[in-house]
This record gives structure tokens, sequence and C-alpha cells, in this order.
């Protein structure tokens, strides 16, 4: 094993100072510091730009207009926490905990508690216009040491996400939705079957999905004094009876809920919601208790009724199912097939597309470590942990990316990494 390799092996994930959270329901004292540590990445800033291109492409004007508002308006209204004085809160957590989609015990894990994991500070609290407590551009991909976990790695990883979302689509448009003079589908490569009106897969699903699927983020993921980030609490699910009252889990991550709730507080069509939902776990192979229990949650935090708004629908025995959003020609096609949600291609589409983290969560990993091991060299000490992260890790992870690091690393050794990181001290990215 070589003198470097040891050395990963031996240093610990650098993780926030303790000291350095705050109660979660107030506002991360380095957003603003994030925000600027963003604007100054061109990775981040194109990927933004191209979110928003996309964005221009979905053709119903409603659902448009209200990605554009809730992700590149820097004023917009948090439509879900409108009104949400405590009392309201307090009803929300203790309907949760009666319906079994919230474990009590989460409480002592977050600061701030159940109230913080389900509603992180924002801007303007209990206002008639809360606000976002930082921008898309600025949150994080994930909990801090996770994938995309530096400023912007929010919409880093949407781009990675709604990339393999369009492509995913046309691959299945060019192998089953291209059709020969007889009218039989053959495989034909180079987007042939592209605007095929065969399949019937739903651009604008393809399109809105991811880019709405990780907006709770912003709220979650907040900026620690260290640079460091909030933690998120896991809900949806008490995590022991979950599957229609039988043993099962789906505990999920909190941002994933809390967009949803944004969704439907935002009025956006339930086959829409559905497809968001799928993110964090394709309605599949059993799995469908996992969707109906996130959009529980999601109802119960908006307050509406999700039998009454199309997100679910009872079935012969009273148990809470996916509804049929589309039908096939008169007949539901929950009638015809009464074991089988009616499982759409753009729900395991979208399931798929969240998948990059099988790489991006390892790569971070030893992304750190390759940080780490080069740090003082350019005059970060990493037991510094403020002015570390501040100024050298969340820089760097901004405008390389973890994944570019580890590509790096593995395929050229440490001198590609010092290299690449010599060459944002030479641009003033680091001190």
């Amino acid at each position: 094993m070589s003198r470097f390799r040891r050395v990963l092996l031996s240093l610990p994930l650098l993780a926030g100072s303790g000291a350095a959270w705050a109660d979660q329901t107030g506002l991360g004292a380095w957003n603003a510091g994030a925000a600027e540590v963003a604007a100054k990445s061109a990775l981040v800033t194109s990927a933004m730009a191209y979110i928003k291109e996309e964005t221009a492409k979905i053709s119903d004007p409603a659902l448009r207009r209200a990605t554009e508002d809730a992700v590149f308006n820097k004023g917009t209204c948090i439509k879900s926490r409108v009104g949400m004085d405590a009392g309201k809160k307090q009803a929300v957590l203790d309907k949760l905990v009666s319906e079994g989609l919230i474990d009590p015990a989460e409480a002592t894990r977050i600061p701030g508690g159940l109230v913080a994991g389900v509603f992180p500070g924002v801007v303007a609290e209990e206002s008639a216009c809360p606000n976002l407590p930082q921008p898309y551009g600025s949150a994080p991909g994930s909990v801090f040491g996770g994938h995309h976990s530096e400023p912007g790695g929010l919409a880093i990883h949407v781009a990675v996400n709604l990339t393999s979302s369009l492509h995913l689509a046309d691959t299945y448009r060019e192998v089953y939705g291209t059709l020969d003079a007889k009218g039989l589908p053959v495989v034909r490569h180079a987007g042939v079957g592209k605007d095929d009106k065969d399949l019937g897969i739903d651009q604008d699903l393809v399109l809105a999905a991811p880019i709405w699927h990780d907006w709770g983020k912003m709220m979650v993921f907040q900026w620690n004094a260290d640079g460091s980030e909030y933690l998120e609490m896991n809900f949806g699910g008490n995590g022991k009876t979950d599957a229609w009252g039988a043993a099962g889990t789906t505990k999920t991550g909190g941002h994933h809920l809390i967009g949803l709730a944004e969704s439907m507080a935002r009025g956006l069509p339930p086959v829409f919601i559905i497809t968001q939902a799928a993110a964090h776990g394709a309605p599949n192979a059993g799995n469908e208790y996992s969707v109906v229990n996130w959009l529980r949650t999601a109802a119960i935090m908006v307050g509406v009724d999700p039998v009454e708004r199309g997100y679910l629908m009872k079935d012969a025995t009273g148990k809470l199912r996916l509804p049929a959003v589309r039908k096939l020609g008169s007949v539901d096609i929950l009638a015809s097939l009464p074991a089988q949600s009616n499982l759409l291609y753009e729900y395991v589409l979208h399931n798929l597309s969240d998948a990059d983290y099988t790489f991006t969560g390892p790569a971070v990993v030893q992304g750190e470590l390759l940080l780490r091991t080069v740090a003082l060299q350019f005059g970060y000490d990493p037991a510094d942990t403020g002015r570390y992260n501040r100024e050298y890790r969340n820089p760097v992870m901004s405008n390389l990316g973890a994944e570019r690091l580890q590509i790096l690393y593995a395929n050229g050794g440490i001198e590609r990494v010092q290299a690449e990181v010599g060459g944002l001290k030479k641009d003033g990215v680091i001190k």
C-alpha cells in the first residue's frame, strides 16, 4: 500500500464542529457567504444557466411559470409556509406523529427538535410571504460530507439529473417508440424517435421533476458559521410499521417531503406531484407504499386531503393507493389490474435520473481526503475548521467538484489534484 493511500485511510472525514450548530429553526449564519462562493464558480453558474434554459422548454404554462418562480425568483413566496405559525406547526407535528409518519426520537438528533426538522428557518417567518433562506444556486446537494455538499452543489446535482432524465427518455423513445413502415418498433439511434407520439412520454415531467425534486434543500441544508451544514431530519414514516401497517420503513430525507409540500401548495398537477414523489423510490416491486406515505406526509404539511386532490385513492379494502391518473380508453388501469398501481414510465425514469449519488457519494469521501492531504501546502490547516471550510474546502469543491477531483486522482495521482488546486490559488479562488 502506498504512503498516500495509507494517509487517506487514516484521515477521518471532516465535519462541522458541533459547537457551530445553532437552533435550526433560525437562519444559517453563513448562508450569505455560501452564496458569494457559489456566485464565483463557473461550474455553478453554468449549471444554473442550463437549468434555466431547460425550464423554458416546459410546455405547460402554469408548470413552467411555477418552476421559474420557485427556482429563479429570489423573492419567491414559500407557499407551503404562508400563515404557518407556531400553533399550526405543532398541529402538523401532532398529526404526523399520530399517523405514524414521523419518529419522535428524531427530535433528539436535530438542533431545534421536530419543528426544526419539518419547518427549517426561513426569512420573514409567519408573514404573508415567507422567503427562502438562500438561493437555489448556493444550496448544497446533500448533507455536509455527502454528494455535492458544496455551495452550489444543488445546481450541479440537478444539472446531472436533468441531463440523465432527458437522455433516459430519449433512450426509451429510440428503442421502443421508433416505428418502421409496418408500425413495428425498431431500434434507431440519434434521436429519430424523439418526437414520437406513440409512447406518449410526457416531456414536461421529464424536464420539471428533476428541477423540483430537491427544491427543499434550500431550507434543509443551510450553512453554519463554520462552513458546515444544518442536519437533515428523516421522516415520512416511523421506520417500523410503514408498509400499510406492516413491517417496513419509509423514512426519507426531509428535503424530499418539503419539496412535495411546496408543489402541493402551488397546486401543481397530481401526475407531476406523484412523479416528483417517486424520486426516492419508484412505486414498483412492492414499493408503492413508500410513495403513498410521502404523499400523505406532504399533504398533512399543507393541510390538504390527498384523495380529494387526486394524489391518492382508496382501493376496495380502504387502503390508500396511487390513483390511475391516465385512462386506457374508458377503463381505469386499476380496474383491469386490481393488484397493480398505475405505474407510469415517468415515475421510474425520475427515480433512475436521481441515481448519480452511486458515484458522487463515494467520490466526495475521497475528494474530502484528497483536499485534506494537500491542504497544508496551500496554507490551510484542517484543524482550523471554520477557515478550512469557508476559504478552502467549499470554494475548491464549488469550482471543481469532488467528482472531478476523484477522476483526476484515479487517472493521474495526487499530482493532478495538486495542480488543480494550485490553479485555483493562482486565479485567486483560494488565498
